[in-house]
C-alpha cells in the first residue's frame, strides 16, 4: 500500500474525541512505534550481517584474486623454467651428439693407429735372421752397449793452420792455456803460432720416423758364397712370378749385417714376398732357405744440434809458409811432443799450408783429412 493510501486511510479514521480514545490511540501508536523500532533493529542486524558477509566476500575475493595471481606467476615461472630446461636439454643433446661424433672420429683414428702399430709390431718382430753363439762370457746388465750415432762432420781448414790431436785431454788443455807458442825450425829460424780450441756442431737429439718400403725387401740367412754370384742368384729367384716375385731393379749387400737388399720395379711385389717370409732357392745345386723381412725407410722428423768442444784436438793458426809442407808438419809434431814445451804424445797432426783449402772429416771419435792425416774429436 502506498503512502498516499496510508495517509488517506488515516484521514478517514475518525478523530478521537475523548481522553480514553486519545490514550488508546497513543497506546496504539506506541505499540506501532515499538514494532517499528524492533523492525529497525532487526533490519540493522540484518544490514550489519550483510555488510559483514560482503566484507568477508570481498576479503575472500581478494584472497582468491591474489591466489590466482600467485598461481599465474608460479605457472609463468614454471613455464619459463621448463623452457630453460628444454633449451638446456637441447644443448646437452647437441653436445652429446658432438661428443658421439668426436668419439667416432677418435675411435676411427685409434683403429687406424692400432693398425699402424700392428704393422710396425709385425715389422719389428720380423727382424733379419742371424745365427748367434754363446761363448761363455757374462757381464753386468747395465754394461750393455747402448745405441749410438756415428758422426761424420766435415771441418774446412784455412791455409796456414794445423790440427793437433793429443792422446791425453790434459795435454790439449795445457797447450790451449799457454796460448801462443814459439816453434824452433832450426838454423836460427823460429815461428810463432797460436793454439785455439775446436768447436763442432754435432746432433744431440735425432728422431726418425720409419715406414715399410713398398719396393724393397731385406734377405737374411744367406749362404756363404761370392757376393756377386749370390746377388745374381737372388735376382733370378725373386724375379720369377711362380716364386711370387717380380722384375728386380737392383741388389745391394749390407756387409755390417750380412743381409742383402733387393729393390723391385713395382710396389706390390715386396709385400707378397714378406708375407711368405721363408723362401727356398737353389744355389749351385744345393737348396737353401732364406728369410725375407721388411725394409724400413727412415725420415728425420726432429734434429737438435749442439756445439761441442774437441777435448783432445787443438787448432794452430798463424803458421807462415817458410818451409815445405812435410818438413814443417814434422817440425810441428816434434815441438808439441816435447813435455818441456807443454806437449805430450800426439795421436795425429794435420797441417794445411797457406794458399791451400782442405777439409778435415771427423767421424765418431776420430777425424781425417781428405788429403791425408787425422785428428780426434
Amino acid at each position: 500500500m502506498s503512502s498516499d493510501e496510508d495517509f488517506a486511510l488515516v484521514m478517514e479514521t475518525e478523530q478521537p474525541e475523548t481522553l480514553e480514545q486519545i490514550q488508546a490511540l497513543i497506546s496504539k501508536h506506541k505499540k506501532q512505534y515499538e514494532l517499528l523500532i524492533e523492525e529497525h533493529k532487526d533490519l540493522a542486524e540484518v544490514r550489519d550481517e550483510r555488510q559483514k558477509l560482503a566484507k568477508e566476500f570481498r576479503e575472500r575475493s581478494d584472497i582468491i584474486v591474489q591466489t590466482r595471481k600467485n598461481d599465474h606467476d608460479d605457472h609463468t615461472k614454471c613455464l619459463d623454467s621448463g623452457r630453460e630446461k628444454i633449451e638446456l636439454l637441447r644443448q646437452e643433446e647437441a653436445d652429446l651428439s658432438q661428443q658421439v661424433r668426436q668419439a667416432k672420429e677418435d675411435l676411427k683414428e685409434q683403429d687406424a693407429n692400432n693398425a699402424f702399430l700392428r704393422e710396425k709390431t709385425r715389422v719389428f718382430t720380423a727382424v733379419p735372421e742371424r745365427k748367434v753363439v754363446f761363448k761363455g762370457q757374462t757381464g753386468e746388465p747395465g754394461a750393455m752397449q747402448k745405441f749410438d750415432i756415428k758422426s761424420h762432420i766435415v771441418y774446412p781448414m784455412d791455409g796456414g793452420t794445423a790440427l793437433v790431436t793429443f792422446e791425453e785431454e790434459i795435454v790439449a788443455k795445457k797447450i790451449l792455456s799457454m796460448g801462443k807458442h814459439e816453434v824452433d825450425l832450426g838454423a836460427e829460424c823460429r815461428i810463432f803460432v797460436e793454439a785455439k780450441p775446436i768447436h763442432l756442431m754435432i746432433p744431440s737429439l735425432v728422431e726418425i720416423e720409419t715406414e715399410v718400403c713398398p719396393r724393397r725387401i731385406l734377405i737374411s740367412n744367406l749362404p756363404k758364397i761370392d757376393i756377386d754370384s749370390l746377388g745374381l742368384n737372388l735376382e733370378v729367384h725373386f724375379s720369377k712370378t711362380r716364386n711370387s716375385g717380380g722384375e728386380v731393379d737392383t741388389h745391394h749387400m749390407l756387409h755390417d749385417s750380412g743381409t742383402m737388399v733387393l729393390t723391385f720395379v713395382k710396389d706390390d711385389v715386396a709385400r707378397n714376398l714378406i708375407e711368405m717370409e721363408h723362401h727356398d732357392l737353389e744355389i749351385k745345386g744345393t737348396k737353401h732357405r732364406v728369410r725375407v723381412t721388411p725394409f724400413l725407410n727412415g725420415t728425420i722428423k726432429n734434429l737438435t744440434n749442439k756445439m761441442q768442444a774437441c777435448l783432445q784436438t787443438v787448432l794452430l793458426t798463424g803458421i807462415p809458409d817458410v818451409v815445405d809442407q812435410e818438413t814443417l808438419q814434422d817440425l810441428l809434431e816434434i815441438h808439441f811432443q816435447k813435455s818441456t814445451n807443454g806437449g805430450g804424445e800426439i795421436e795425429a797432426l794435420l797441417y794445411n799450408p797457406l794458399g791451400q783449402h782442405i777439409s778435415a772429416v771427423f767421424e765418431g771419435n776420430t777425424a781425417s783429412c781428405t788429403e791425408g792425416g787425422a785428428a780426434a774429436l
